[in-house]
């Protein structure tokens, strides 16, 4: 996540007459930043890009996503502004893109924040919760995952505000803008690992590119291995149609020669 640096302006300029008026100095437009250099974990790194590659690979034909770069939704200023681990705009395929506006493109419908060990507490997520509140983002996901007992929770845009759900909800963990359900896979090299899935007991899981990967060869596999039975099957079928085909043809040549026997 990434923290607020003030906005760049470029110096201003000596007087100048510009059309039919003279002015004390050039107009400062705001520069909204790209990037800027923070410290995060190699843990995080990889729950970060793992769900957003998951995100992605299901959901590119259709929707716009972004990893921790920046979201504004203030023109005036750059200081308002977010940096979701993932998030996600629904509408429209998949492009790159450098920094995100919402005046220009929209507010996205889900953010997802992945608590790391430069998190402060409480008190930085309530200002935070506070600036997706006013994004417009429509449902934001919180993930901890050293919480053994809230490693989820959801907030929903509700009547200009931003509520979340209460722990027994039995709904917690349904992923309203997309469909989905929330859930947790325990992953050997990193941990609790944020996952998406079509159900919601978690059995059917968004795969990541490299699940993907290894049931599209475990498939490649399987169709050629069932290949080879088919065609071995069909080359036994062969044998035997033509062994019957010899012994037909043999006992046709001894009804020949019985026949022509003399009697």
């Amino acid at each position: 996540m990434s923290a607020i640096e003030p906005t760049v302006r470029p110096p201003a300029a000596p007087r100048q007459r510009i059309g039919a008026h003279v002015y004390s100095r050039a107009p400062e437009p705001v520069v909204f930043p790209e990037a800027e250099e923070v410290p995060e974990t190699n843990r995080h790194l990889e729950l970060r890009t793992a769900l957003y590659l998951i995100l992605k690979r299901e959901l590119a034909r259709v929707a716009t996503l972004g990893s921790d770069q920046f979201v504004y939704w203030d023109p005036t200023t750059s200081k308002k502004r977010l940096a979701p681990d993932a998030f996600v705009r629904l509408g429209a395929p998949h492009r790159t893109f450098r920094t995100w506006k919402t005046w220009l493109h929209g507010a996205p419908d889900l953010g997802v924040e992945i608590v790391s060990e430069s998190d402060e507490g409480e008190a930085d997520w309530d200002e935070k919760l506070e600036r997706y509140r006013a994004s417009g983002i429509r449902e934001v996901v919180r993930f901890h995952p050293d919480d053994r007992e809230r490693p989820i929770r959801v907030w929903d845009a509700l009547d200009g505000d931003l509520v979340e759900r209460a722990p027994d909800d039995p709904e917690l963990h349904a992923c309203e803008a997309l469909g989905l359900w929330w859930t947790i896979v325990e992953d050997p090299s990193v941990g609790p690992m944020l996952r998406l899935s079509r159900d919601r007991e978690g059995h059917d899981l968004l795969p990541t590119p490299d699940e993907a990967e290894a049931k599209a060869r475990e498939a490649e596999a399987k169709a050629r291995e069932a290949e080879t039975r088919a065609r071995e099957a069909n080359e036994k079928l062969e044998a035997e149609l033509a062994a019957l085909r010899a012994e037909l043809a043999q006992a046709k040549g001894k009804r020949r020669t019985r026949r022509r026997s003399p009697g």
